[in-house]
């Protein structure tokens, strides 16, 4: 197969829709050291997914490089695989993302006096030039899946690829309160939060201070596995389990074991169905 083929049918699998976009690309922006991230995102993420970031950021030979199929900088060694402590790893994100888009990157090291911006349009690199802009990595992508009519078909209306943008985009800002998350949504600011040291400003934040006050911490030890976080009492219940969020070793994660756990612990404490 041609490379832009194969490009194509692994960016099926790792971009599933705009918000697996946002999820790999904030996590590039995390792995790269950013304290704060913008992101902005227009008709669901079909038009436009913009994430920009104030991370370590790349020099020219790395920004042409991070495009390249299973390139990457966070494996060194055969080693590393079995101890990872980065979000991504495997340098299929960006390659594929750019497969399925127009794709703009700019990206400026803090020592460097003027950064780098590569055009690809849906695989194909159009141009790669000097360009002036702030230190770390600022990436659009739009009119995503254009080129793939068959994965469009399977994405839903504006409004609900915006909820899901949104989930992730909690997610990750509760898995790293230490990092300022602001999300713009078709022009209009729907999440701003700034970084704090302490979790639970950042959960207050997130899901409001009514919801909040109506938690209890959790801090538990056991077998060298540590459980930290909040969870509500009894009487404050939901009919789905859609507002509980695991997140593991950092890493936002739906973690079916942990659910059932706690709808075991609770059984006889909730009303059936919530």
């Amino acid at each position: 197969m041609s490379s832009e083929l194969v490009s194509r049918i692994a960016a099926g699998e790792v971009v599933e829709r705009p918000a697996s976009v946002v999820k790999e690309l904030v996590e590039n922006s995390i792995d790269a050291g950013a304290t704060a991230i913008r992101i902005n995102v227009e008709q669901g993420g079909r038009k436009l997914i913009q994430v920009v970031d104030n991370g370590c950021g790349m020099d020219r030979t790395d920004a042409m490089l991070c495009l390249e199929t299973h390139a990457t900088s966070k494996l060194t060694v055969n080693g590393d695989v079995g101890q990872i402590s980065t979000l991504g790893f495997r340098g299929e994100a960006l390659p594929s993302i750019a497969a399925v888009s127009r794709f703009i990157l700019q990206t400026r090291r803090e020592e460097d006096t003027v950064g780098t911006e590569v055009v690809v349009d849906y695989g194909q690199i159009r141009d790669a030039r000097d360009c002036g802009c702030a230190p770390g990595t600022n990436i659009r992508v739009s009119q995503l899946f254009a080129n793939l009519p068959a994965l469009q078909k399977f994405m839903r209306g504006p409004e609900t690829e915006d909820g899901y943008i949104e989930e992730i985009v909690r997610m990750l800002a509760l898995a790293r309160p230490d990092i300022s998350f602001t999300l713009y949504t078709n022009t209009r600011e729907t999440l701003r939060v700034n970084a704090v040291n302490n979790i639970g400003m950042r959960v207050a934040a997130v899901l409001g201070r009514e919801t909040f006050a109506a938690m209890l911490p959790i801090d538990y030890t056991e077998d060298d596995i540590h459980v930290t976080g909040f969870i509500t009492n009894p009487g404050y219940t939901r009919s789905s389990r859609r507002e509980q969020r695991a997140i593991v070793n950092g890493r936002a994660a739906s973690a079916d074991t942990i659910f059932f756990a706690i709808r075991e612990a609770f059984d006889n404490l909730v009303m059936k169905g919530r």
